[in-house]
């Protein structure tokens, strides 16, 4: 099974994204800030990286643009998890190279059906 790096600096957020990935089998290792998840990035390897968008220290945007710029994460799906349905956010995004887009408050099957869809 997969495993995924969830990144958000609300604890319940990542509490409920990291039980819904356990649940269906995925190992999830959480991070509090994109600073983290970066750091974290470098020390192990991630088949998934689900982030929210605003968090202090690094948003999610400027994670997955540093992200990307590490040969391990060039083609790692990456999904943005925010309360933003803003187009223009959405378009940073993809040019920062996000995967794809679930919004809060996410309903737990939609997150599932993303993760498998990125993860083929």
């Amino acid at each position: 099974m997969a495993t995924i790096l969830a990144v958000d600096d609300s604890a319940s957020m990542r509490q409920m994204v990291s039980f819904t990935l356990k649940g269906a089998g995925y190992t999830v290792v959480e991070a509090v800030d994109g600073v983290d998840a970066l750091n974290k990035a470098k020390s192990q390897a991630f088949d998934c990286v689900v982030t929210d968008v605003n968090m202090p220290n690094k948003d999610g945007i400027s994670l997955i643009k540093d992200l990307r710029a590490l040969p391990n994460y060039k083609f790692t799906p990456m999904l943005m998890l925010t309360t933003e349905s803003g187009m223009d956010k959405k378009q940073q995004g993809k040019d920062a190279g996000a995967t794809g887009w679930i919004v809060k408050p996410f309903n737990p099957d939609q997150l599932l059906k993303t993760i498998k869809k990125v993860l083929g």
